[in-house]
């Protein structure tokens, strides 16, 4: 009876033994490396996004963004939303939605170029470069739209620049051609001969006039703020620009005033700023009428030295003050040409005060005259800034 009891007990305790084996080999912790299972592939159906993509994206400087099957974003870079492209789960641009299905449904990557009119400061449309391709066989679409906005317009002065420019060589080129004709024919009148000889002259002259400023223009675009300024007298300044202009002054009958720059010095290169006031003065001559005035005056603000050249003259339309710097831009061409200016003076100005760290600025009214000022640092303040800088480069090395 015992030895039946001791069998039943024994067989229990097997059955419990083989069913916990049975257990702990079906477990993962017990399955060995030789057996181990592969991880099951991921699976996309076109309303997920696949593994790494979001990682490539936000390493992206364009605007990207990544439609799911149905169209809806599944991911937008924050260039994107800024721009309006995106806002919440929508590609609110049509026209990028209209391509976005064409490519999902043939494959084929397409390009084009946009303009969207969303942002709320700034130029009134963004020009946009886009490229929308497919993201593999998943049904995804990835729609990159790159801003070109500066790149037109720079395009676009530089298209504005050569039209300008050819323009501005064709028109006394063409007529030193003519006149030089007309002397030919004319080679038996000697008062004739003078009389357009002395065109030709003229027209030579304004011809000078245009390459000239073109390469002053030019060298001072190409050339870096002034790093090693040094002492400039501007009481020498002055006068000097005050006496290039005095003969054409003097012809209409205009009072040439120079006050303020007494004991003043700046920093900076003083034939640069020489041309600069030199072209205020003559522009303030060329646009005044007979026997009026201009003023030259130098003053002293906290941060500044400002020169001042203040005119009677017909003054300038408030819609146009704020291009008048740009080359070869002209309130009024017939009269600008009528004075022999090259509409390249003031764009000169500006990029040799951007070269000294200074600004100029304009004040003028129609019928009441304009007052152009040369904003430049003060010594001391300009000095202070620049051992700042060396001290912060020192401590940035």
């Amino acid at each position: 009876m015992q030895g039946e009891l001791l069998a039943a007990v024994v067989g229990i305790i097997g059955l419990v033994v083989g069913v916990a084996i049975g257990v702990v080999a079906a477990s993962p912790l017990f399955r060995t490396r030789t057996t181990r299972e592969e991880p099951p592939s991921p699976r996309h159906d076109g309303n997920t996004l696949p593994p790494g993509i979001a990682e490539v994206l936000s390493a992206l400087p364009s605007s990207a963004v990544v439609l799911d099957s149905g169209d809806r974003v599944l991911r937008a870079s924050s260039a994107a939303r800024a721009f309006g492209i995106v806002r919440g789960e929508e590609l609110v641009i049509g026209e990028l939605l209209t391509l976005a299905r064409k490519v999902r449904r043939d494959g084929v990557i397409r390009e084009t170029d946009i303009e969207v009119a969303v942002r709320k400061f700034g130029p009134d449309a963004t020009s946009f470069a886009v490229r929308v391709a497919p993201l593999g066989g998943t049904g995804l679409v990835l729609v990159l739209a790159e801003d070109q906005t500066e790149h037109r317009r720079v395009e676009a002065v530089r298209r504005d620049f050569v039209a300008n420019i050819s323009h501005e060589l064709k028109t006394p080129v063409g007529a030193l051609s003519l006149l030089a004709e007309t002397v030919q024919d004319a080679s038996d009148d000697p008062e004739a001969v003078r009389r357009f000889t002395g065109r030709m002259q003229t027209e030579a002259s304004r011809l000078t006039a245009v390459i000239q400023d073109l390469i002053t223009l030019s060298r001072i675009q190409g050339a870096e703020p002034i790093a090693e300024p040094a002492p400039v007298d501007l009481e020498s300044v002055v006068e000097e620009a005050i006496d290039t202009v005095r003969m054409p002054a003097d012809a209409k009958g205009i009072e040439l005033v120079g006050s303020g720059a007494e004991g003043l010095t700046v920093l900076g290169d003083e034939a640069m700023l020489g041309t600069a006031l030199r072209n205020l003065i003559a522009n303030a001559v060329a646009y005044s009428p007979k026997n009026t005035r201009v003023a030259v005056s130098v003053g002293i603000s906290r941060t500044s030295v400002d020169v001042s050249v203040a005119d009677q003259g017909i003054g300038i339309p408030q819609q146009d003050l704020e291009r008048i710097f740009e080359r070869f831009y002209r309130v009024d061409a017939a009269r600008s040409r009528a004075t022999g200016g090259t509409g390249l003076g003031l764009a000169i100005v500006k990029h040799i005060m951007t070269h000294h760290r200074g600004e100029v600025t304009v004040w003028s009214k129609e019928g009441s005259g304009s007052t152009f000022t040369l904003r430049l640092p003060r010594p001391e303040n300009r000095e202070l800034d620049a051992s700042r800088n060396d001290n912060h480069q020192e401590t940035a090395q």
